[in-house]
């Protein structure tokens, strides 16, 4: 993704306040609890039969509001803190620790009886400032501490917890993130001490590490793939990875499944953690199709797997999605619009788990997946620049209709930009144009698959996006 930043981040007090002012009341909408015959359908009686969960992030403001409960007990068998376990929420003032907002989620979680997914002990961000302001060993010891409380306090209650989130940096190298202050003052190491001090905490609790941008195979998943093989050949305890899963519409990697099952041999459980789709707003029903595939999708793929425990959607409801402050132009990204009525990603999510399929409609309508004539491909270019230096990652799917065995993508730079190395391609440059061929490894790209590579490179100042792209000569549209 271009911009990453806080699927839960806390937003100003301003819109909050706002938010919360256009309650269901408000604006005259009434969402009765489901019936005995409703429930029988729901979606966490059908990810119960498949042993899967379904999950949502709850926000702890909006639990009161009349819909929000109904759908949410009705529909989901697991739950997870948007913010309100993250550092900042739960230890504010070093020692001083806060359970309003985080009992709140466990107790409502008790009370429906959905298990509990803790979010998060470690993060980058989320952190009150008095943290990074600490010598390394004052905070190693204060890591330790926070864990150690904030494990034991909810031990027996909390089923998994996310122990470390985001820890590999965006530089498309699978490097580690820069900008954590664990990272600075207590360097690669500080991940298993995480992870080993949660243990001793609660000896039964899983214990995961989190990320985004993994769900594919490239350099970042596959930094976090072989830690995760080190922790488990050297006895460090892990139990699970999650897979964030914040899609843009029409771009859920093909290889998801096969990523997840590498991850799930290495002998722990995998989860899509905090699965949106986002839309370009306004979303039509072409759109809102597109989006159901998507859904449906990432379920398949995670029934496909043994070790998938479930999906969870970040958020409930499009009325609170976080992804319209972050991307302009889009939202519609949850299966329950802004007024809590189902989408057609969750009817597709019902029959991936096995529920009755929706009728057809008596006039049929054109697959928004099916390519425009002479289009066989998409290509989404995602560039991250510094300075005079920039990394960017190439992803290609394949619309066609059969398999490509070998390909090469080509494009051209527009203001002198230069490629420097490259990885998951061979990547060659000549004036202006660039070629990217690919590796021995993956060669082929299924129908409907996808595959990416990246490269490092250097501009003068500006660094412009190409403006087209061609896969094996032919013409690909910009996704």
């Amino acid at each position: 993704m271009p911009i990453h930043d806080l699927p839960g981040r806390t937003r100003p007090a301003l819109l909050a306040a706002t938010l919360a002012a256009t309650t269901l009341l408000g604006v005259g909408i009434g969402i009765s609890r489901p019936d005995a015959a409703d429930a029988a359908t729901s979606l966490k009686t059908l990810a119960a039969a498949k042993g899967r969960d379904v999950g949502f992030a709850l926000a702890v403001d909006r639990i009161t509001e009349p819909a929000y409960p109904a759908v949410a007990d009705n529909e989901f068998n697991l739950v997870v803190a948007e913010n309100a376990m993250k550092w900042d929420s739960v230890e504010p003032v070093q020692g001083q620790f806060r359970w309003t907002g985080s009992d709140v989620v466990a107790d409502y979680a008790t009370a429906t009886g959905k298990k509990l997914y803790g979010h998060t002990l470690l993060w980058h961000q989320a952190l009150p400032g008095w943290v990074a302001a600490l010598p390394a060993d004052q905070l190693r010891a204060a890591m330790r501490h926070h864990i150690t409380t904030v494990v034991d306090k909810y031990e027996g209650r909390v089923a998994a917890w996310d122990v470390v989130n985001e820890a590999f940096s965006d530089n498309g190298d699978g490097s580690r993130r820069g900008d954590s202050v664990f990272q600075q003052k207590l360097g690669d190491g500080y991940i298993a001490e995480a992870l080993t001090t949660a243990r001793a905490a609660d000896p039964d609790v899983d214990l995961c590490l989190n990320d985004y941008s993994v769900e594919w195979v490239g350099a970042k998943s596959d930094a976090l793939y072989n830690l995760v093989k080190s922790f488990k050949a050297t006895g460090v305890p892990i139990d699970c990875v999650g897979l964030q899963g914040h899609f843009v519409l029409g771009q859920v990697p093909g290889d998801l499944q096969a990523n997840l099952q590498r991850f799930a041999d290495l002998g722990v459980d995998v989860r899509i953690t905090e699965l949106d789709v986002r839309v370009p707003v306004p979303a039509d029903a072409t759109k809102l199709a597109q989006q159901a595939s998507d859904y449906r999708r990432v379920w398949q793929a995670c029934l496909a797997v043994t070790r998938c425990r479930g999906v969870t959607t970040w958020g409930l409801t499009d009325r609170y999605s976080w992804i319209p402050e972050f991307f302009a132009g889009q939202g519609a990204a949850l299966m329950f619009d802004e007024n809590y009525a189902p989408k057609p990603a969750y009817q597709a999510v019902a029959e991936a788990l096995g529920g009755a399929p929706t009728p057809s409609p008596t006039t049929p309508t054109p697959s928004p997946t099916t390519p425009a004539p002479g289009v066989g491909c998409t290509v989404t270019y995602v560039p991250n620049s510094w300075n005079t230096g920039f990394t960017a990652e190439v992803r290609i799917r394949n619309d066609g209709p059969t398999a490509i065995t070998g390909w090469s993508v080509g494009f051209a730079f527009s203001t002198g930009q230069a490629v420097t190395n490259g990885w998951n391609a061979t990547v060659s440059q000549a004036g202006a144009q660039v070629t990217a061929r690919n590796a021995a490894w993956n060669a082929t790209v299924p129908a409907g698959g996808t595959v990416s590579f990246g490269f490092q490179g250097t501009h003068g100042g500006v660094n412009p996006s190409p403006a087209a792209f061609t896969l094996n000569g032919s013409a690909c549209r910009a996704g």
